[in-house]
This record gives structure tokens, C-alpha cells and sequence, in this order.
């Protein structure tokens, strides 16, 4: 069957991108369309999409073809990402970063943060300079996982300002809350406080040359995360979420919140913690404790990476109480399993650095007691 090209455009002519008011013929997003015989190529130009437009763009070509022109339509859609010129990024940008990665979930009590730290260590392993800002503000970690509670940052100067040398260990540059406060003492702070206590810990440090600032977040979808999203450029997030039903419905939530139009931080994949317990006895059985791919299958439902799946292993527990994080055991499952994830991160990494111009960092304001996420 010989396809019409004229016809096509005029199926065209019904949809468009999603937020655009105009069909994708008249907004100029369909470029050329080829037709030889039963197969079908457009070409397709987006400005600054966001990875789900993107895909929703081909999807929604692909449907319109069979529907209104010919089923067994063979239909090939190329897109390609024209933005306009890289935009001023709005944050303050911290001086020899190059990536700075979102560490989220959408509860507590999924292991976000024992992913943060066995994945920064797996990265310094690699040969990347790596850090990590303790931004769990409320329930910090990261110096009982890297055995430096009772260390405290020093003071150096740096180009005449007085700046906070963040701890090294295990290869990993660090900086917590923690270290300002004793092991049993609440942290009783309103937001604005929170936000004043992190933005001198970002911007008051002497971080030097990383390739990866890893930001361990709090559970949920508050006020640090806003006031972090208003202060820094975030290159991606990761969500960590288990297999269980509940912890999935909130890991959605974290995704949707990078994802909204008003934030728009890609999001770099999905992590599958506690994905299945194997008891040392019998190695090869698996044990699905709390459902079996979850998060993987929300990764596919949500068009977000599935960067991998960490299993219940009692060593990470033993490992993060005493301090030294199992992926450093070199040929464990768990070492394994968190080069995997770093390999599938750095690799969304770069592509999204390809594609997608700098994040911008979002500007909120508040109105009568209401917070107001704006572009």
C-alpha cells in the first residue's frame, strides 16, 4: 500500500505537544515527512523537552498514523532536541562541580540513604571525584556510614574567604549536619533555618574539584527539597524506592515532583532497594519479601530509567552501623549490584548532559502561607 503524505499531515494536523497550544504541524514541530510505500518517516524538532514529552511526542504520532491512515503503517519517528541558547542558570552554580545528583524517596525507611553512600563510594572506586551533602537535615547519616561521627570540619582560607573543609573518607568528600550537633541532640528547626544551615554547608565549603555532588535528601517531597531546588542547579535525581506496594505510591510522588512543569529536573532512573532476600545457606533462591520488580515496573509505567536492584543482604546493614560501606567489599552481590547502578547512572548522566541544556534552579515564593513554584 502507497501512503499519502498529504493525508498523513492532516492526521498530524489532530495532536500536539503536550503544554503547546498549537498542532504540531502549524507549531513547525514536524519537519518532513517521508513516505515509501507502507513505511512512514517524520521528522520531528523539540525545543527543550522534558524526556517524557519527548516521548509521549513519538507515542502519540505513532497512534494518530495507525488510527487515521493505515494500521500496519510501518512508522519510523526521528526527534531531535533544538534548544534555544543555553539558558543563564538562575542558582548559584558552586565552582568546580560539574554534576550534582538528587539522591530522593518518596518515604523513609527504604535505604536512600545506604544507596547514597555505597553508591558514592562505588563512583570514587571508578576513578571519579566524589561528594556528598548530608541534606537530611532532620535524620543525618552519612557520619555513622562512613565512621566519621566524631570528626568536625576545619576551617581553611580560601582566596581570602574563611571556608569548611568537608571530611574525607573513603575516598568520599562529606559534609553533615552531623557534625555540628552531638549524636543524641534533636534538631528542633523551623524551614528557613534548615534552608540557612544548608546553604552554608553548599556554598560556605571548600568542596575543590568533583565530578559528582551527591545530595542525600530527606524522605517525602518538603521544604528542603524546594529550598535545595531554589539554590542549586540539580543535573538529575535518582529515586530509591523497595518493591512494596506503599513505598512505590510515594517513590511515584518523588517522581512526579522533579518531573513537574514548574521544576523539570530530569529524572536520571529509579533504584530497587531490599529487592529480594537470598539466605547465605542456599545462595541461589531468591526470596521476593516485599513484591517482586516493583520499582522496576514503575520505572517503566512513569518512561524513567531502571537503574538497578540492590538485595537484602544483612552485610550492608553491618556494614553501614559499623561504618564502612559493603560496596567496598570487592566481589560481594552488594559491590556488584552498586556497580551496576553507578555504570546505568553515569551513563544517564552523559546522555542527559548531551540532550538537555543546564537545569535551571527554581525561584519560589510564598503567599499566604503557600508555597509557589515558579520558572
Amino acid at each position: 500500500m502507497k501512503l499519502d503524505r498529504k493525508e498523513i499531515l492532516a492526521a498530524l494536523e489532530t495532536i500536539s505537544v503536550a503544554g503547546d497550544g498549537k498542532n504540531m504541524v502549524e507549531s513547525g514541530v514536524i519537519q518532513n515527512v517521508m513516505t515509501f510505500g507502507d513505511e512512514v518517516v517524520v521528522d520531528v524538532v523539540l525545543n527543550n523537552p522534558a524526556l517524557h514529552i519527548k516521548k509521549r511526542a513519538e507515542v502519540d504520532i505513532m497512534k494518530v498514523i495507525h488510527e487515521k491512515i493505515y494500521e500496519k503503517a510501518k512508522v519510523k519517528v526521528n526527534i531531535k532536541v533544538e534548544s534555544p541558547e543555553k539558558p543563564e542558570i538562575k542558582g548559584k552554580s558552586i565552582p568546580g562541580i560539574s554534576n550534582i545528583i538528587a539522591v530522593s524517596s518518596g518515604k523513609g525507611g527504604v535505604g536512600k540513604s545506604t544507596v547514597t553512600a555505597n553508591l558514592a563510594v562505588t563512583l570514587a572506586n571508578m576513578g571519579f571525584k566524589v561528594g556528598i551533602l548530608d541534606a537530611d537535615i532532620y535524620g543525618p547519616s552519612m557520619p555513622i556510614m562512613f565512621d566519621v561521627e566524631k570528626s568536625k570540619p576545619i576551617s581553611v582560607e580560601v582566596e581570602g574567604k574563611s571556608k569548611m573543609k568537608p571530611i574525607v573518607s573513603y575516598g568520599v568528600e562529606l559534609l553533615s549536619i552531623g557534625f555540628f550537633t552531638s549524636p543524641d541532640q534533636a534538631v528542633i528547626w523551623r524551614g528557613p533555618m534548615a534552608a540557612k544551615a544548608l546553604n552554608q554547608m553548599i556554598f560556605d565549603a571548600d568542596w575543590g574539584e568533583l565530578d559528582f555532588l551527591l545530595l542525600d535528601l530527606p524522605p517525602g517531597t518538603g521544604d528542603i527539597h524546594l529550598s535545595l531546588m531554589q539554590s542549586l542547579p540539580i543535573t538529575g535525581a535518582v529515586v530509591v524506592s523497595t518493591p512494596q506496594a506503599v513505598a512505590l505510591a510515594d517513590a511515584k510522588k518523588g517522581v512526579s515532583m522533579f518531573m513537574a512543569e514548574a521544576v523539570n529536573i530530569p529524572v536520571l532512573g529509579v533504584v530497587e532497594n531490599m529487592a529480594y532476600f537470598t539466605p547465605e545457606e542456599l545462595p541461589t533462591n531468591k526470596y521476593y519479601i516485599f513484591g517482586q520488580e516493583g520499582a522496576k515496573n514503575l520505572s517503566e509505567d512513569l518512561n524513567v530509567p531502571f537503574l538497578g536492584e540492590v538485595p537484602i543482604v544483612q552485610s550492608i546493614r553491618e556494614a553501614g552501623d559499623y561504618g564502612r560501606p559493603a560496596a567496598l567489599q570487592e566481589g560481594s552481590p552488594v559491590a556488584e549490584a552498586f556497580v551496576t547502578i553507578a555504570r546505568n547512572t553515569v551513563e544517564q548522566v552523559v546522555k542527559r548532559n548531551d540532550s538537555l541544556p543546564p537545569t535551571e534552579a527554581v525561584k519560589i515564593t510564598t503567599m499566604a502561607g503557600c508555597s509557589a513554584v515558579k520558572k
